[in-house]
This record gives C-alpha cells, structure tokens and sequence, in this order.
C-alpha cells in the first residue's frame, strides 16, 4: 500500500491498493478469503461501513421460531481475512476511467483492480407508507435486521383473518423467501388451530408462483394442498397501515387497475436495487435497477477490465442468493489471478444457483439449477421433491458451512456438505 498527502491539508490522504473489495458481506468476503489462500502477497483491502455480519438466509426460520437471530449475526471484524485491510467506510462515488473511488468518509482510495460486491439496496420508499408501517400492527418483513423476530411474533399472535405474503416486481434477494416464511406461517397457525378461521394469499407481481419453470409444478402442488390463494401480477404499491389495507396495481388482460386488499398480517418482500452509487456510476448498466455491468460468465466488468462484480449487486442474471455466490467466487478468483498473471480470463460460471425453497417445518425442495433453468443438482436425487434430508441440511448444516467454510476461502462447498451429511456420492 502507498500513500500520498494531498496538498489540501484537510483532506484524507489517498490510499492505494493492488486490490480494492467494496462490500464486505457474503462475496466480499468469500472472495477476499480465496485470494489470499490463492497468493498471500496480494495487498487487498475491503471497504464496508457495518460493524456486523449477518447471514441472511437464517432469517425466515428466525421468523418462524426455528432458529435464534443471535446466531445470524457476527462482528465484522471476526470475519475479515487476515491479511487483508478493512477500510471501515462506504463508497460515495466510483470513478473507473481514472482507477478510483471516494468514501463517504472523503477519502481517495486508487486501485490497480476493482471488484464489486456491497450487496442489494432495500428500496421501502417505492411501496408508499411501507417504512413508517414495518415492525408494528401486523406489517413485517424478514428483510431487515431484526426484522424476522417481529415476524415471528405476528405470526405467533395471529388469530385468523387475511395474511398475505408479497413479492415485489424486481430482483430480489433469495427470492423463496416470501413464500417459505408463507408455508411456515400457515404451520404455526395449524398449530396455533386458526388455520380454518385464516385466508392466506400469496400476491406476486410476476406471472407465477416461481421464476424457474422446473420448480412451479411442485410449488403449485404445496400451495394447492396449504390451501393458498396465488393471486399473480399484483404488484404492491402502497400501505394503508391505519385502516390495515394493502393496495395494488393488478394486471389484467394488459390494462393496470388498483385493487385494494385488506390484511390482518402481511409480510413485505419490499422492491430492491443496485445501491444508489453504482446506479449513478459508469460501472453500471442502462438500467433504473443499475446492476453492475458484468460478462455473466467471466464476471468481469464490460467496459472495464480490470472491475469485476459478483453477488446481488451484479448483472448476473440468476437468483441473487448465498449459493450463487459460492459458485461463483471461484471463478472470478481464477479470471482475476489468470488476469494478473497473463492477461487472460480462464474460467466460466455457469449460472448455478441454490434456493431452498422451504414448504414446511421438516420439508424442503433444495431448487439447484443454472442460467438455463435447468436442474443442477449437488445429490444425486430428485431436486423438485421435498425432503427432511434437505431440511436438515438448510436448518443444521448450511449456517456451519458459511461460518466455518464459505467465509474462510473453502471454494468447494459441495463436497463439503456431501461429507457432512453422509451424502458423499
């Protein structure tokens, strides 16, 4: 690392690294940790704001009582690879045709290779009365810190009437989540004997109940058999927290009209974006999502050689999950090192992508599959059935691998679930 004083003595010095990583979540680190076993002389430095590192895919079982928010959250300090530099800022501005970025801090960080991964932005404002009504009187969403253990709590103290689950009309982050937070409440409210006195409607603004078509069948199957109303193309607009009312552009036979929907529980999957200072950046694309603007097999940036992106906030276009983040590390670790070293790209992602999609307490489809929409199963098993086995895996064994595997630089996580669960094939 070299530092330069500027003349303007109140400003921060500039900073250089061979190796900026903005965002220090589950891509910023997974990747930071490969490169360094990869080659420890590499000068990588990490810039991310939070003190705190959570796994997010924990948080429909936190909202459904089966597992503690306490286990989903670490230091951020924990975490960070040794041999690496933490820059504890956030990024104001990118500028790549010169090689480097501003914090919000005011520092100048320059850079030979960038990669990019802060993660997706949660964009509450674009559902009108959304922020002011998550966390109280019904509205919850497992979205946010913290956010899961108000859901657990409605749900648990629901007794009867409409519970709708939403799923907005962009990407999002695991995009399962909506509905397995739905098939477990209607568990609890089983449990709980109000189930026969509960509507409960699944309100999606896409045109079905899932976006990979292998997986819509067995979806319909447990929607059907839970009882579930799927009302498609209803995009939430806005909250009416006062009268408990949820309101929607419907799409019917090409024309939009608003229909109104009353709740007594709702769960929110709120619309989400690339942060707002990739959207005004060069490294973005024409888009008013902004993804990164990457080569989906390559990883590296379009118009920028030396940029690569992975994670939620990419333009890769598969699901945004923790999964596909496993995979596609190693990749842009090999593409990067390869680029180093003789100025080539020597490996191709595939698309692969992991949801597991949970239908209930003790059932789980385990979705694999890749940009095609094909099947890619890491058992050698039917990945459109639910199955204990792979409840087992998502409950107990997924959160030890990311700890404990994923986040030290383990680049093949396959092997090491097979090997956990004695499903070595």
């Amino acid at each position: 690392m070299t530092t330069e004083l500027h003349s303007n003595s109140t400003q921060q010095p500039t900073v250089h690294h061979q190796i900026v990583v903005v965002g220090g979540g589950s891509a910023g680190i997974t990747v930071t940790a490969q490169l360094l076993i990869q080659d420890r002389s590499l000068d990588i430095a990490i810039i991310e704001p939070s003190d705190r590192h959570y796994y997010q895919p924990a948080w429909t079982l936190v909202g459904a009582g089966c597992f503690q928010f306490e286990e989903t959250v670490k230091p951020e300090a924990d975490c960070i690879p040794k041999g690496s530099t933490w820059l504890r800022d956030a990024v104001a501005q990118f500028e790549p045709d010169a090689n480097y970025l501003i914090t919000q801090g005011g520092q100048k960080v320059t850079y030979d290779y960038l990669i990019v991964c802060p993660g997706i932005q949660l964009d509450w404002d674009r559902i009108a009365g959304l922020k002011d009504a998550i966390g109280r009187n019904g509205v919850c969403s497992n979205y946010i810190p913290g956010g899961a253990t108000y859901t657990k709590e409605a749900i648990d103290n629901f007794r009867g009437g409409n519970a709708v689950f939403t799923f907005p009309a962009t990407p999002i982050k695991c995009a399962g989540a909506p509905q397995k937070v739905m098939y477990l409440a209607d568990d609890v409210f089983r449990r709980n004997g109000v189930r026969a006195k509960t509507q409960i409607s699944y309100c999606v603004a896409t045109p079905k109940i899932f976006g990979v078509p292998t997986f819509v069948p067995p979806l319909m199957q447990v929607a059907e058999r839970k009882g579930i109303d799927l009302k498609v193309l209803h995009n939430l607009k806005a909250i009416n927290a006062a009268a408990k009312k949820a309101i929607f552009d419907v799409t019917i036979d090409g024309s939009v009209k608003e229909v109104t929907i009353p709740y007594d529980l709702i769960h929110v999957a709120p619309p989400m974006s690339a942060p707002d200072f990739i959207k005004s950046s060069k490294l973005a694309v024409e888009s008013p999502l902004g993804w990164v603007d990457v080569d989906k097999y390559t990883l590296q940036h379009n118009r920028y050689a030396n940029v690569f992106s992975l994670g939620d906030a990419s333009s890769l276009p598969n699901s945004k999950t923790a999964a596909a983040i496993r995979r596609q590390a190693p990749v842009l670790v090999k593409n990067l090192l390869a680029l180093l070293k003789k100025g080539s790209l020597d490996a191709k992602y595939n698309g692969y992508s992991c949801c597991p999609l949970i239908t209930g307490y003790g059932k789980t489809i385990m979705a694999e599959f890749d940009y095609d929409g094909n099947p890619y199963p890491s058992f050698p098993l039917d990945c459109t059935q639910e199955r204990y086995s792979m409840w087992f895996l998502k409950r107990n064994v997924l959160p030890w691998v990311y700890w404990n595997r994923m986040l030290k630089g383990a680049d093949h996580e396959g092997n090491t679930i097979r090997k956990i669960t004695g499903m070595d094939s």
